[in-house]
């Protein structure tokens, strides 16, 4: 665990949930012009670009190690190219409000990955958890009432970037922030230079263009702000937060990011939610917090998730 003061690192987490929480906000306004990848590409380019107007201005320099560049390009697998390609897919069928409920299931996924990888130790607590926020996830998508494929496929595609999400902040904890050599912007910088990379190759490969340039301006300043705020600077912060807070404490961002959202997604864009959404997003936290130990089954003691495991943008 991490001793560094809360106070070294709430600011970066509270702004990175605030930030993070109106992405799904931005996604959902792009996705009515542009194709999925096309948002992936766009986000990544301009996150990438703030980063290096940001080690410009530091003065600082891309790392040269090989072996850290062969990290951030699986890093950029599991962290963005694809989960940012699965949201973008998933919000053509479904609500902002309910892809950030299902980017909330993030630290269930961490700690399902560390106990598949025999990374923690199963406890009552956490096997109970694991339980409950299955169920959570059968109340949000409503098992017992009619749902089309696109419903469906939309909310898979969000709780597999979910999933991405917990196999990847294990990689990135184990091989790229536990780094003492590089300040969290060259490592934030290299990873987005890494995933843009490789979604500049499967875009046009896809038969997909690069850039839209019929898509009218709401949608660029939406881009705009998911790629500059959204990518470059959340995870700039998220690079921060985590050196000092650590995977775990860092991946509890999650559980702020469905408030956010919601204000956003109802109040702005005029989104609905029926009630089986948010009681399956309390049933999900209620999950999340017996796993860590927060909530205790009998008398069995308080555990953690360890640091290097799996987590979660």
């Amino acid at each position: 665990m991490k001793s560094t003061s809360v106070g070294r690192w709430l600011p970066a987490f509270l702004l990175l949930a605030l930030i993070w929480g109106n992405s799904f906000f931005f996604i959902k306004v792009a996705v009515g012009a542009l194709h999925p990848l096309q948002v992936s590409f766009g986000r990544m380019a301009i996150g990438a670009a703030t980063l290096l107007v940001a080690l410009a201005i530091s003065r600082k320099a891309l790392p040269r190690d090989p072996r850290l560049w062969g990290h951030f390009q699986v890093a950029s697998v599991v962290l963005t190219t694809l989960p940012f390609t699965l949201f973008a897919y998933g919000e053509q069928y479904v609500s902002s409000v309910v892809a950030a409920i299902w980017n909330a299931t993030t630290p269930l996924c961490t700690l399902a990955f560390a106990l598949l990888l025999r990374a923690d130790k199963p406890n009552g607590s956490r096997i109970a958890g694991l339980g409950l926020g299955f169920a959570g996830v059968m109340v949000v998508l409503g098992v017992w009432q009619p749902m089309d494929g696109g419903q469906l496929g939309g909310s898979l595609a969000c709780f597999g970037a979910a999933l991405c999400y917990g196999v990847g902040g294990s990689y990135l904890g184990r091989f790229v922030t536990g780094r003492r050599t590089e300040a969290p912007v060259v490592l934030a910088a290299g990873q987005l230079l890494s995933g843009t990379l490789q979604l500049a190759v499967i875009t046009p490969l896809a038969g997909v263009a690069l850039v839209d340039l019929s898509a009218p301006p709401a949608v660029w300043w939406s881009m705009l702000a998911l790629g500059a705020l959204g990518t470059g600077i959340a995870y700039l912060l998220l690079y921060g937060v985590q050196a000092r807070a650590g995977v775990t404490t860092t991946s509890t961002v999650t559980y702020l990011l469905p408030v956010v959202a919601a204000v956003s997604g109802v109040v702005v864009l005029g989104e609905s939610i029926t009630w089986n959404q948010p009681v399956g997003a309390l049933v999900i936290l209620l999950a999340i917090a017996m796993t860590q130990g927060l909530v205790r089954l009998g008398r069995a003691p308080a555990v953690t998730v360890p640091e290097d495991a799996p987590t979660k943008a």
